[in-house]
């Protein structure tokens, strides 16, 4: 494993803070201005295997010669509108590579789509969906990129395509990737800010999948609870097979050797003062010569901003290294 610990990623004084670095991820700020990659986008289903369908946006290179397809994974609540996800696919786009946003099951516009709810176990769905992307592109190279549990996505793609190759695909890059789904619970639980924030978002899709489907799902008791750990408990032990949230977290989670024969190239950028994802974990990870990791000292969560507007560290680190 080629470890980084170089500090190349200097927020000016005023964005440095954790907080602000977190917050301006997700900040409607950093969406404005002009994104013709909006502007030219298709919507797609995609067929996910099983009778599964994800939905996307796909938005083809202007440039003359396309540079290759960036597929961008989203975190847990988050959707293809995500800020972060917009920001860099703007970046991408008007440097000349098409793009590929992925919603999840029951993420974004999606919940009339399938009947089951979403679990950060489906990771196959998720797999066969990349793949089908993949393959609209087969005489390009392929990149991927995830966000918090985008990127735990990545990692688990990047480690399943040693035993299933998906051909094109040439780099993964996972940002502040989830490794302890336990962890970052207890850690978002314990945040008044980020328990605000992800449990509107959680509440607010549950109902709207109730709505969709009254007859399979009622969520009234659920839906009182205040801890992301709590509704994740109530919801395992009444719709799932799980038999309690620390087995489902451990059978999402990232751990030790499970990336350590990996055969694509990867790299794992995260920041020491992640709210959500202890830096420690990164290091207990047994990582194979064609995986970097990227330990900033600041960056908070999906953040690595050092211009209210201008791209993030990790957009131009993708420039230099999608080729």
């Amino acid at each position: 494993m080629e470890t980084h610990k170089d500090n190349r990623f200097h927020p000016p004084f005023h964005l440095r803070h954790p907080a602000v670095q977190t917050v301006l991820a997700s900040s409607r700020i950093r969406r404005l201005g002009r994104n013709p990659m909006l502007e030219m986008q298709e919507k797609r289903i995609v067929d996910a295997g099983s009778g599964i369908r994800l939905s996307g946006c796909y938005t083809p290179s202007t440039t003359q010669k396309t540079r290759g397809m960036v597929i961008l994974l989203h975190g847990w609540e988050g959707s293809v509108q995500s800020t972060y996800v917009l920001g860099c696919g703007r970046f991408l786009h008007r440097n000349g590579f098409d793009i590929f946003r992925l919603n999840y099951r029951d993420h974004g516009d999606s919940h009339h789509l399938n009947r089951g709810l979403f679990y950060a176990t489906r990771l196959e769905e998720v797999f066969q969906a990349v793949r089908q992307v993949s393959r609209h592109s087969v005489k390009m190279p392929v990149f991927l990129a995830g966000f918090s549990l985008g990127g735990n996505f990545v990692l688990r793609i990047a480690a399943k395509e040693k035993n299933d190759p998906i051909d094109n695909l040439k780099t993964v890059v996972a940002i502040s990737p989830v490794l302890d789904p336990d962890k970052a619970t207890d850690r978002i639980d314990r945040n008044p800010f980020l328990l605000y924030y992800f449990i509107r978002k959680w509440k607010k899709s549950l109902q709207r999948k109730q709505q969709l489907f009254p007859e399979h799902y009622d969520f009234g008791e659920i839906l009182g609870e205040k801890t992301i750990r709590r509704m994740t408990e109530m919801l395992l032990e009444t719709y799932s097979t799980y038999p309690d949230a620390p087995t489902y977290f451990r059978e999402y989670g990232v751990y030790g050797q499970d990336l350590c024969d990996i055969r694509i190239p990867t790299t794992i950028i995260t920041a020491a003062d992640d709210p959500v994802i202890p830096v420690d974990d990164f290091y207990e990870l047994k990582l194979p010569a064609c995986a970097k990791l990227r330990v900033h000292t600041h960056g908070g969560h999906n953040g690595f901003v050092d211009s209210l507007f201008g791209p993030a560290w990790y957009e131009r680190f993708m420039l230099e290294n999608f080729t």
